[in-house]
This record gives structure tokens, C-alpha cells and sequence, in this order.
């Protein structure tokens, strides 16, 4: 009877993929000498920071009385499905009954010294709840104004590279983008790429012709060069507003306000305040009083005191938010930029953030992303290039290629670019996000990323920094010396006619040291992992005296009678291959994947 009441369920514990001995140690409550003893009774030699499997964790636990369970990972929802389907599906899952109207979100772009600057200064200064708080602000990277009863939220980007960086970094934080172009000096090479970074970004474009009150300002010229880009202004028959501005005497301030009032009315602005939050990381800093700050833009949903986020591998619960004026507040709505306090750390710009239900599930999520970002650094970069192109237009998933064009000297952009233009057919065709004269530079390699662009040079070079963020980030850079090269490469790619290069990789190997005949199977080698791992997925080749004897599939992978994916370094396990039995005590059995062949 009391041996009955002694009889208890083995206690469970859930085990990850892959666990050092100390953290399985934890897991269980128990010290890590126990674990290492219970391992080496196994067979397996393992210091205190070594990985071990889940099959040799799961038998450790069942040895010590637990019942092993594989961990549910946590789901993220879709968060690493890329920021622009991340948005549509976050919008398209909202119902239209709970949509209601948000204050438009402002960036101003334009060429250096055109007057951005002192736009958003001029700006700030007519709104009057700014005058009433004493015009003191802190700088949080946004701020509102107030006009006609209604509120616009303006970014304090410096500039477009920085507005496409955090595009790059996945946040599509701006609804409108005022470009101001100086009536005096008219569109220059910074307004193009301007242009050309809010168009790839799709949101429409309100132009501010400032410095008007200037004698030598000629806002006609100005309305024939933007007319001239594609931009026709709506005094001009066309459906850009244009409206004639000078920061520096506060002249037409009103009527843009009004303006970018107007083009939100326009497309519909809206969000779910009755949510959890999302949103996007303007700024982070770590403040010696402080800690961890973090300036965010609400985007959906409403941010509240005591509200748990997780801002890629930032996470906390939100213990104080503060306005751009520095006062306190309990919640922000939509399109409200705050700064918050009590992350664990400080998390980077153009991040999103989301409202999670508590700090469990935050830190499983955080702990779910260092474990991918550990595994991406860890393996070669997957570029996006004109070969991935042409296998996806073969397979029908892709219908237009983005192209980034940089030439040597202005006269060779228009005859490139139209030839480009010129190619495709039957709903293919090359969309030129830029053109422009020069090297190729981070900026360029920025917008490729956000756009998902490649980048074509002819007779110019990426600089130095543009090509370890091109390598670091998988951007396909092509520079060619003769057009009709160029020309050539891209048509192919069109058609589906331009054939990647594949080379063998090689991701592990194993010694042969035992076989077993096992009925209605065949031949199991029971193996040495010794360099690399064993994967299930990739082809085997067998090497006697370092020739090769077959080439093929693996039929099994196992490890303590279970099936597994793949097999570390410094573990036994037993392999079939597909169509061999010819093992011999001392054979190697190599593991390689087929990858595509970096182009110069």
C-alpha cells in the first residue's frame, strides 16, 4: 500500500533541439556532474558547455526519472516572413468595422541644404500646443502638430539614405513624403535619388518648392524639372501638389499642412486602437539615469504603461513613456511617437516592436531569434541574383525585375536605361528603381535591400563599404565594361534563359566503423561524426583511400534507434545509403550540399 502511494508520474521537462549540459542541467533542477555522469554512462564524453542533442538529452532525462518532451516553440506570428507581406497581413487581418482614421505619418526628403531643416523647425514652431508647452522639446526622432483640430506626425530622418536604411531594416513607417526642392536652385542629383527612394517605397509625394521669397527663386522652372521626372503638378493638369513654401518667413506653412491633410483624406489612413500594439524603433540609446530607451512609433494598436514588448532582441515591460515634450503619458495611439522605458536592452533602429502577453513569452521569442541569427551568421549569405531571377521566372513567381543602374558619366543613364526598358514582354519587364552617375555606394545597396533590387553598374565600382554590406546582406552587384553585355545578361534573365552554376559544398563527414545487416533494410553503418555534421537532406559520397566509390542519396539517419535530421560533430550514429551495401570497417562517408556559384 505504501509502495502504491510512493508511485508517482515521472515529472515532465521539456527539452529544445539542441541544449548545452548546463542549461539541461537546469531544466531538471539538478547539478551538471550529474548530467555529465549519466552522459558518460551513455557512451558520450561532454564538458559542461557542450550542445547535445535532443535524443541524448531526452535519454539522460528518462535515465533521472523525467519524461522528456520536445519544446513547443512559442509562435511569432509573422515575423520573419519580411516587412512588406509582415504589414499586409497585419492590416489585411484587421476587420473594417474596427479600422478608424490615424494621423498621416510625414517624412520630408530633398537635396542637402534645400531647406529640410528648417522646414521641420518653421513647422514646429506654428503649432500652438508646441508654443503652450514653452517650445521645449526633447529629441525622440518625431514629433506632432496639431492643424484644423487634427494631428501629423513628422520623422526627424536626416535625409533619404537613413529614410531607406530603416526600410532595408523592415519598417514602412511614412504615409506621405514632402520633397523639398529650393525654388532657386531646382532639382538636383539628391532630389532625384529622393524621388526615386520614395517611389520605391510607394507612398505618394507632396513637393514643397521652398526659398520663395528669394529674387532668384523660379518656381516655374522648378514645376518643369519635376514635370519632367514625372511628377506633374496639379496646376499643370497632373495629380502632384505643389505647394510654394519659405521656411525661413513662414510663408505657405499653412497650405502644406493642409496639403498632406488633403493626400491622407485621399488614401484612407487608417488603424485598430483597440489592439495590441505594433509598431517601428526610431531611435534607442542607453541614458546613464535611465538604461535602456527606446523611441517608437506606434503603427497599430495602442501602447500602454505596463504593456511587455519585444523589439527584435530587445524585450521588457514598459515602466514609464514619455511625450516629445518630456511629460508622462499612459498610452499611445496610432501614429504617436513615444520614448519608453525598462527594455533589457538597447534595440536598433528601423526594429519593430510588438506587444506580447507577458515576459515568458518574451523571452522565448528573443531566445528563438538569437538561436536563427546565430545559425544565419553562422552559414553563407543567401544573395537575391539575376540567376534567382531567371529560375523564378521559369517557375512563374516573379513578373518584374528591380534594377538599380549606376553608369560612369551621365550620358551613358539614358541609353542603358532605355534599352532595359525596351526588354521583357508577355507581362515581364525591368523596373528601374534608380539611375544614376557615380560609384556604387551603401546608399544604393540600401535601397536594393528595401526594394529587392539588383544592382547593375557599368564601367563603375562599388566602394569599399558598399561591398561588405552587398556581401553581408546578399546583394547581387553585376558591373559590366560593355553595354551590350550588360544588355544581354538581363534579357536572358527575362527569358528564363540564364543558367546558375552550381558547386558541391561539402558540410561534414563521418567514419565507417561497424556495419549491421538488418532484414528487409540492408547494410547500416554505424559511424564517427568527425568533422562538420551528418544531414539527413543532403547527398553522400562514399571514399575508400580518399577514392570516390558511390555517389547518392542517404536512405536513414539514426541516432539511438530515431530517425533525426542530422548529426553533430564528436556523435555516433547509424547511416543507410540509397542503393550501397559495400561498407568496409575505415570507408568516409561525405555529406555535400549543391549550392549556386557566387558571380564575380
Amino acid at each position: 500500500m505504501n509502495e502504491q502511494a510512493q508511485i508517482r508520474e515521472p515529472q515532465v521537462v521539456e527539452i529544445p533541439d539542441f541544449v548545452t549540459v548546463r542549461q539541461l542541467a537546469a531544466l531538471m533542477d539538478v547539478t551538471p556532474i550529474v548530467v555529465i555522469k549519466e552522459l558518460m554512462k551513455a557512451g558520450v564524453m561532454a564538458n559542461i558547455n557542450q550542445q547535445i542533442d535532443y535524443e541524448t538529452a531526452a535519454i539522460v532525462a528518462q535515465e533521472m526519472g523525467f519524461e522528456p518532451r520536445e519544446e513547443t516553440p512559442i509562435a511569432e506570428d509573422v515575423e520573419d516572413e519580411g516587412p512588406t507581406v509582415l504589414w499586409d497581413r497585419l492590416y489585411a487581418a484587421e476587420d473594417p468595422q474596427n479600422l478608424k482614421s490615424r494621423p498621416p505619418v510625414v517624412t520630408i526628403l530633398g537635396h542637402v541644404d534645400h531647406g529640410k531643416t528648417s522646414m521641420l523647425d518653421a513647422i514646429r514652431e506654428t503649432d500652438v500646443v508646441a508654443g503652450e508647452a514653452g517650445g521645449i522639446t526633447q529629441h525622440i526622432g518625431a514629433h506632432q502638430v496639431e492643424h484644423d483640430g487634427r494631428s501629423i506626425t513628422f520623422l526627424d530622418t536626416p535625409g533619404h539614405e537613413a529614410f531607406t536604411a530603416m526600410r532595408a531594416r523592415g519598417a514602412h513607417t511614412t504615409d506621405i513624403a514632402v520633397l523639398v526642392v529650393a525654388a532657386d536652385d531646382g532639382v538636383m542629383p539628391q532630389t532625384v535619388e529622393a524621388i526615386n527612394h520614395a517611389r520605391a517605397a510607394r507612398v505618394p509625394i507632396i513637393v514643397a518648392v521652398n526659398k520663395i521669397d528669394k529674387p532668384t527663386a523660379q518656381p516655374e522652372r522648378v514645376k518643369q524639372q519635376l514635370a519632367d521626372m514625372g511628377l506633374v503638378p496639379d496646376d499643370w493638369g497632373g495629380t502632384t501638389l505643389c505647394v510654394p513654401v519659405s521656411a525661413k518667413k513662414q510663408i505657405g506653412l499653412e497650405d502644406l499642412l493642409e496639403a498632406i491633410l488633403l493626400v491622407a483624406d485621399s488614401t484612407e489612413i487608417k488603424a485598430n486602437p483597440d489592439r495590441p500594439a505594433v509598431g517601428t524603433v526610431l531611435e534607442g540609446q542607453l541614458e546613464r539615469t535611465r538604461g535602456a530607451t527606446a523611441t517608437v512609433l506606434v503603427q497599430n494598436g495602442t501602447l500602454r504603461i505596463g504593456d511587455t514588448v519585444v523589439a527584435r532582441l530587445a524585450h521588457g515591460r514598459i515602466r514609464q513613456m514619455l511625450d516629445e515634450f518630456g511629460n508622462p503619458v499612459e498610452e499611445a495611439l496610432p501614429s504617436t511617437p513615444v520614448l519608453i522605458l525598462g527594455l533589457s536592452d538597447v534595440p536598433e533602429a528601423g526594429e519593430m516592436f510588438k506587444v506580447v502577453p507577458d515576459e515568458r513569452t518574451a523571452r522565448a521569442i528573443v531566445a528563438k531569434r538569437q538561436e536563427e541569427l546565430d545559425a544565419r551568421s553562422a552559414a553563407p549569405v543567401r544573395a537575391f541574383t539575376l540567376d534567382d531571377f531567371s529560375s523564378r521566372i521559369q517557375a512563374g513567381q516573379v513578373r518584374e525585375l528591380n534594377l538599380i543602374v549606376k553608369t560612369d558619366v551621365q550620358g551613358s543613364i539614358e541609353p542603358i536605361v532605355s534599352s532595359l526598358e525596351k526588354l521583357g514582354g508577355e507581362g515581364l519587364k525591368v523596373n528601374i528603381i534608380h539611375a544614376a552617375a557615380g560609384n556604387i555606394s551603401e546608399s544604393d545597396i540600401n535601397l536594393a535591400i528595401a526594394s529587392h533590387a539588383i544592382v547593375v553598374g557599368f564601367q563603375v565600382y562599388p566602394d569599399a563599404a558598399a561591398r561588405r554590406m552587398a556581401e553581408n546582406e546578399g546583394v547581387d552587384i553585376r558591373t559590366y565594361e560593355i553595354i551590350y553585355k550588360l544588355i544581354d545578361e538581363v534579357d536572358k534573365a527575362l527569358k528564363g534563359l540564364l543558367e546558375p552554376t552550381y558547386v558541391d559544398v561539402v558540410v561534414g563527414e563521418a567514419d565507417v566503423r561497424a556495419m549491421f545487416r538488418i532484414p528487409k533494410i540492408g547494410v547500416i553503418a554505424g559511424c564517427y561524426v568527425r568533422s562538420g555534421e551528418a544531414r539527413r537532406n543532403a547527398r553522400a559520397r562514399v571514399l575508400r583511400d580518399g577514392e570516390p566509390l558511390y555517389d547518392g542519396h542517404v536512405a536513414s539517419l539514426k541516432r539511438f534507434e530515431q530517425d533525426v535530421r542530422e548529426v553533430r560533430t564528436g556523435f555516433e550514429c547509424g547511416i543507410g545509403l540509397d542503393g550501397f551495401d559495400d561498407f568496409v570497417l575505415g570507408d568516409v562517408i561525405q555529406f555535400y550540399v549543391k549550392e549556386r556559384e557566387k558571380t564575380a
